[in-house]
């Protein structure tokens, strides 16, 4: 199977496929530096973008640098990723298509309180954000603790601009600039 990045109808830059893939099929792996969140967050504190992927130790995370980092979110992915003793497998949940984008749910969680993570996947049932639902009920939570007022996250770009890692439970993906990517591609 050959895959290739080129402009996504998704965000930015996506990855592609230019052959079949069956259900269950390994499509690609996370590859790149492991680093400590610590030194991610040095490396990468004022840029707009980074290819961090989040792993389940929760205390590090791979600075992709590989065609993986170019797969975009979607809230109705065609692709999971999965940690296996240490790698990170990106692998197929239905049977994919010739031209086919590649995509998976970041699920974000532990972000920027103020990054909303806006989604422009445009499924069906689009979430509006790459957060976790369950993410996204605790800032609600959070938001309505604050301010004594119950209110739903408007995702926009102009909040969702920064550098700080959103980590995910498949993932670590830095939202940064949303003007120039998408999880850290560029536009």
């Amino acid at each position: 199977m050959a895959l290739v990045i080129r402009q996504s109808q998704i965000h930015a830059d996506g990855v592609y496929t230019t052959s079949p893939i069956k259900k269950g099929a390994i499509v690609v792996e996370y590859t790149g530096p492991r680093l400590t969140n610590s030194q991610a967050d040095d490396i990468y504190e004022n840029s707009p973008r980074t290819y961090l992927f989040g792993l389940v130790d929760s205390e590090h995370v791979i600075d992709g640098d590989g065609i993986a980092a170019f797969i975009n979110h979607c809230c109705d992915p065609n692709c999971e990723a999965d940690e296996v003793k240490g790698r990170v497998i990106i692998r197929a949940i239905r049977n994919i298509e010739t031209g086919e984008e590649l995509a998976y749910d970041y699920n974000l969680y532990d972000g920027d309180p103020e990054d909303s993570a806006p989604c422009w996947c445009g499924a069906k049932k689009c979430r509006g954000s790459m957060y976790s639902r369950k993410e996204l009920a605790k800032r609600k939570k959070n938001r309505a603790a604050l301010d004594g007022q119950p209110r739903a996250a408007v995702p926009t770009r102009s909040n969702f601009i920064g550098s700080k890692s959103s980590r995910s439970k498949s993932g670590t993906i830095n939202l940064g600039d949303a003007l120039v990517g998408d999880g850290g591609r560029s536009a």
